[in-house]
């Protein structure tokens, strides 16, 4: 059973997205906030596998919620143990839900260590195969997506370092994680590289061990940052 925390002001939008949630099967609410800030607590007294939230909460405190949720400004928040869905050993997957398509929000949000989003207006079994995806340890961001997210990150790229050199990576491993950037599928990059799709998988695996991202996504975002993708 996946469980699930719903971040929104609107409470007819939490009842919307419970229904859709619950009726799919194998989904259940467990917990609901109308803020970011009460949404950081009901997390921590419930322990979701994915966090369905809203950013664009008056007040501006989702994407700060996102970060204390996720872990990602102190590297990691220890919440359960290894093997659990959405990684939750660092916080639970964080779906940013969202009624505009790649806008400031949004982006703030991913940098703060959401796995990914999804629009308000999506159907019905979108919506759910997005949170399914998270809490399976997959970003809930498609290909084409991922290379204008890219393109976006770059336009406004800062100096700051990723903190990690791209030098712990082999030459391999770096050249993956570029196909990744480029929006490929690991089916895709293994045809790229004439290499079986397990070995992607497994040169992938190792990646995110050493810089410590929870999913494909975290690794292209760690990626633009290092200058690895240019």
């Amino acid at each position: 059973m996946i469980r699930v925390v719903l971040v929104d002001d609107q409470s007819i939008v939490r009842a919307g997205f419970r229904i859709v949630l619950e009726t799919a099967g194998g989904i259940e609410v467990v917990g609901e906030a109308s803020g970011g800030r009460e949404g950081v607590e009901v997390v921590r007294s419930t322990r979701p596998d994915v966090v369905v939230m809203d950013v664009r909460m008056p007040g501006g405190d989702g994407i700060e919620a996102t970060r204390s949720i996720t872990g990602a400004a102190q590297g990691g928040d220890a919440q359960a143990e290894p093997g659990t869905p959405g990684d939750a050993r660092r916080g639970p997957a964080v779906l940013v839900a969202t009624t505009f398509d790649l806008d400031e929000y949004v982006f703030g949000a991913l940098e703060a260590g959401a796995s990914g989003f999804v629009l308000k207006d999506a159907e019905p079994d979108e919506f759910v195969a997005a949170v399914r995806s998270l809490a399976s340890g997959r970003a809930a961001i498609d290909g084409a997506t991922t290379r204008r997210v890219i393109a976006e990150f770059t336009r406004r790229r800062a100096a700051s370092s990723s903190g990690v050199s791209v030098d712990v990576l082999t030459p391999r491993e770096q050249e993956i994680v570029r196909l990744l950037g480029e929006g490929l599928s690991n089916d895709e990059i293994g045809a790229r590289l004439v290499i079986e799709t397990s070995t992607v998988k497994s040169h992938l695996t190792r990646v995110m061990t050493k810089l410590d991202t929870r999913d494909r996504l975290q690794t292209v975002v760690w990626a633009w940052r290092s200058g690895l993708l240019r």
